[in-house]
């Protein structure tokens, strides 16, 4: 299995309010080369085996469902 490198020295946090998706970046936002989609609406993006973003579609749904 391959490991997956962390190294989240800073977290760049943007919410599209109109579209509900959140992006999490780990530094600056960059691009990637991999992702996996762990669950529907949820993408998580590594470049060179290093996490370098998360994004999350339909947060506002996904918070009130859990209510």
């Amino acid at each position: 299995m391959e490991s997956l490198v962390l190294k989240p020295e800073k977290l760049d946090i943007d919410y599209d309010e109109e579209s509900d998706v959140l992006y999490i970046s780990v530094g600056k936002p960059r691009e990637a080369d991999d992702s996996i989609e762990p669950q529907e609406g949820v993408v998580i993006r590594t470049r060179n085996g290093e996490l370098v973003g998360i994004t999350i579609v339909g947060l506002k749904n996904r918070i009130s469902a859990r209510r």
